[in-house]
């Protein structure tokens, strides 16, 4: 029986597609109007836009503009429903995918053909306590947190008595030169020079230091030359320290220790930023022992040209955890073209069409970085645009890949408000939370007492410890 074929037992051919990202949500709008079931089943209940979450950690967007709702996204195709659940594993020879609802009943669900597009976390380089010291941005939760020890870092600049200590809080490490990192670094450096100077009384904000730093020898190393030379200078115009050819050797909750061109530092920064480098999901392993497959150094598996693992024409793996003959780069664009590229497979299979596809083949659309208001870099198809016309370019980029008009004049006004009214940043809610604590200390409550702490924060009862900022998980 072709991997087409239904199973008159079990009613109609199943798809289950495994993350809500870009592949994964792609794969279902392909299939939309296929004689198919589909199911996508993800640990979060919205689809998230992640290359603007550093806008939500700066406070200039509100997380609901780049996170709709998965229901709502594809509310429309009657074919398709979502589940919300974590996906534990996966076994092949029964074609069945485990995973655990949010009260952890366990949800077994049969499939014809899988979809898995469980997407990435952060990598560490064998350091995974770095974490605790240096958060990333894969969520919204991570969003809100480093959003809450940025500028929970002015707060504590405020009242603090010496200025070792002021500049120990406004000091900024970012560890990473790619497009994130670069993005990141530019809106630290803005919040610093044009947003908070007139809201502080004991402190100069436009005294923050703010490091970034590579161990490559030059920021956006995927981009030409060009354009990162001019990354580069526009960076340090607006004060940011920009440190090339040097890595993180250590690091704790006052301190990161970095080894350069001149050898090794200590810098005392109580906030740093994790953008250097991804790690696949471990379903992307599970898979690969359950198959004979192979992984590369970054967890990511290996497929077949057509997208689908070796000798199992029934299931599918896209997106950032799995690794291409090709090595593509992982970003959204290759996602959302292979989650097209399997639903259109799989649809035409369900049509009884069994000839062999031809390979997936990416088409590179450009690449698009910003550095701040009104200064962008763009490299679309060779053609090498910067500041206003790059900065043009890369809105109107990102504004048409949010899902949902009301997303899009949302994520606009905002970004007109934040350029007419001297860089605006409406959306800079943080408090006294049990993962703002664990920036501040990670051995003690705030105020040393967990009494102290519930005062300041209705939510928190008496007595009740710090809880660690959460870290989600990368299987989907």
């Amino acid at each position: 029986m072709s991997t087409a074929e239904h199973d008159e037992r079990q009613g109609r051919h199943k798809v289950v597609i495994v993350g809500g990202g870009f592949g994964g949500v792609q794969a279902a709008k392909a299939l939309k109007g296929a004689d198919v079931d589909v199911t996508i089943v993800d640990r979060t209940n919205h689809h998230l836009f992640q290359p603007l979450l550093y806008q939500v950690a700066t406070g200039i967007l509100s997380p609901g503009l780049i996170a709709p709702a998965l229901r709502r996204v594809l509310k429309k195709q009657s074919n398709v429903r979502t589940l919300l659940a974590e996906v534990g594993d996966i076994d092949l020879d029964a074609k069945v995918v485990h995973a655990a609802a949010p009260d952890g009943q366990r949800i077994t669900l049969p499939y014809d053909t899988l979809v898995v597009a469980a997407g990435a976390t952060h990598a560490y380089f064998g350091h995974p306590e770095w974490a605790e010291h240096a958060p990333g941005m894969k969520s919204i939760e991570d969003a809100r947190l480093l959003r809450s020890r940025i500028l929970g870092a002015y707060e504590l600049a405020e009242v603090a008595t010496t200025e070792e200590e002021k500049q120990a809080w406004m000091t900024f490490v970012v560890v990473g030169a790619g497009p994130t990192g670069v993005e990141l670094a530019g809106q630290l450096a803005e919040l610093a020079q044009y947003v908070l100077p007139r809201e502080y009384r004991s402190i100069d904000t436009r005294s923050a230091r703010i490091i970034l730093l590579d161990a490559a020898p030059a920021v956006l190393p995927p981009f030409a030359k060009k354009l990162q030379d001019y990354t580069r200078k526009t960076l340090e115009k607006k004060g940011v320290e920009v440190r090339l050819n040097t890595m993180a050797t250590g690091m704790d909750a006052e301190s990161i220790t970095v080894k350069g061109p001149n050898g090794e530092e200590r810098i005392t920064a109580r906030t740093k930023v994790w953008a250097a480098g991804v790690q696949a999901s471990p379903l992307g392993e599970l898979l690969a022992k359950a198959s004979g497959g192979e992984v590369d150094r970054a967890g990511r598996l290996t497929v077949d040209p057509d997208c689908s693992l070796p000798d199992r024409r029934d299931v599918f793996a896209i997106g950032d955890m799995v690794s291409t003959i090709d090595r593509l780069p992982g970003v959204a664009q290759v996602a959302i073209q292979q989650g097209t590229y399997v639903g259109k497979l799989i649809k035409a299979r369900a049509k009884g069409d069994d000839t062999t596809p031809a390979p997936f083949k990416y088409f590179d659309k450009g690449s698009l970085a910003t550095i701040g208001a009104r200064e962008a870099v763009a490299d679309v198809r060779g053609i090498k645009l910067t500041g206003w016309l790059g900065y043009f370019i890369w809105c109107y980029v990102h504004v048409m890949f949010l899902i949902g008009w009301g997303n899009r004049f949302g994520t606009l006004y905002n970004w007109l408000r934040s350029l007419r009214y001297a860089r605006f940043r409406g959306h800079r809610l943080i408090s006294v939370t049990a993962s703002y604590d664990k920036a501040v200390d990670p051995e003690k409550p705030l105020g040393g007492k967990a009494d102290e702490r519930a005062e300041l924060d209705p939510r928190v009862s008496p007595g009740t410890p710090p809880v660690p900022g959460e870290h989600p998980a990368a299987t989907a």
